[in-house]
């Protein structure tokens, strides 16, 4: 049977002042009238429904989680009591599912990411499903590359060991890159063997918990406690349980600890757009097509541009908002705060969020 994983712990720093503490990104509305988090699951309902979903986030967001998604099981939601990056929630959430199902097919996914077709997706899950049935391979999803991008991480292939399912293929990975600088990422797209590191990932539990076992096997103690726990109380997930094994965890992503190490991964190139929302530049290239004849973006009920391109404006207020003789700004304004900052500088809002911090600015966080 086949479950899914969505990662939805983060606060989303580059997308403040939108993205704050006690509403981050995930459970915001960007392009749709759903939220992220919302749109997520609904792209994998088809194939996965909600029974057989879980959903890793702070434990101080399970409940927006009950609000965004009603249909989704209590005990389907997985509290984290602290941060721990993404080899401890996918640890965990594996021992779970490997409990209900001890020959799981898990898909992981951020909660977070924009994929412009749906039934594309889905075709490539379902070819990354069946690669998984046999050698306990590790399978991800490769995006690829339309340009030099230094905002992603990279994934190396090796292209004469084509594996083929159905009529898609798949390609063992040789390197996991980390973002590089304009040169590097010139020569990785000039290549024609790399892939941009999309951070989904499909395998059976058994398969991923062996690779935890042997590459993380401080992190694999805890789990097995964890385990060991579900087996005594018949399933049930206790969360005095989940805060123990939880902090005693180190943090560590599921890419450093695992798939980097592990030489039983592979990849299948995408057939669809996406993108992982990594800052406001991302948003404002995403709505291109409602730009008007000099590139502005004006998603504001009161604003002008004179003089302006390649501008973008967010902003729910009734206030005025006038552009003049600016490139490639963005404004985007909430009740309390407003953010000014150059397009191609945007993914640095995270060190204003990280700034805001005593008494006169931490309410702004």
């Amino acid at each position: 049977m086949v479950y899914a994983l969505i990662m939805a712990g983060g606060i989303g720093s580059r997308f403040w002042p939108k993205s704050r503490i006690e509403c981050p990104k995930q459970f915001l509305t960007f392009f749709e009238k759903k939220t992220l988090l919302q749109t997520t699951i609904d792209r994998i309902r088809p194939i996965i429904p909600p029974e057989r979903i879980l959903v890793s986030t702070n434990a101080d967001y399970v409940s927006l989680v009950k609000e965004q998604v009603p249909d989704l099981p209590d005990d389907n939601i997985i509290g984290e009591p602290v941060a721990r990056n993404t080899a401890p929630c996918i640890g965990f959430a594996s021992a779970l599912l490997h409990h209900r199902d001890p020959d799981a097919t898990m898909v992981v996914l951020p909660s977070d990411h924009y994929i412009r077709d749906d039934d594309a997706f889905l075709k490539d899950l379902q070819t990354c499903v069946q690669l998984t049935e046999n050698d306990g391979h590790l399978v991800t999803i490769g995006i690829t590359p339309t340009r030099p991008e230094t905002g992603y991480g990279y994934i190396q292939y090796n292209d004469e060991q084509k594996v083929t399912a159905g009529d898609s293929a798949a390609y063992p990975v040789k390197t996991f890159a980390e973002k590089p600088d304009v040169q590097t990422a010139l020569k990785f797209l000039q290549s024609g063997d790399f892939l941009w590191n999309s951070g989904m990932f499909i395998w059976k539990t058994g398969a991923i918990l062996n690779e935890i076992k042997q590459h993380l096997p401080v992190l694999y103690h805890q789990v097995a406690l964890f385990a060991e726990d579900l087996q005594k109380h018949n399933g049930v997930m206790r969360q005095k349980t989940l805060e123990s094994v939880y902090t005693s965890c180190f943090s560590v992503s599921i890419d450093y600890g695992i798939m980097e190490k592990s030489g039983n991964v592979i990849v299948v190139p995408s057939h669809f757009d996406w993108s992982d929302l990594g800052s406001w530049m991302a948003i404002y290239e995403l709505q291109s097509e409602e730009a008007d004849q000099d590139g502005n973006i004006l998603n504001s009920g009161n604003s002008l541009a004179v003089k302006s391109q390649n501008c973008f404006v967010d902003s729910k207020s009734q206030k005025l908002i006038t552009l003049v003789g600016l490139q490639g700004i963005g404004v985007i304004e909430t009740d309390d705060a407003m953010l000014i900052c150059k397009l191609d500088n945007s993914q640095h809002v995270k060190e204003v969020y990280d700034q805001l911090k005593g008494d006169l600015h931490s309410k702004y966080r």
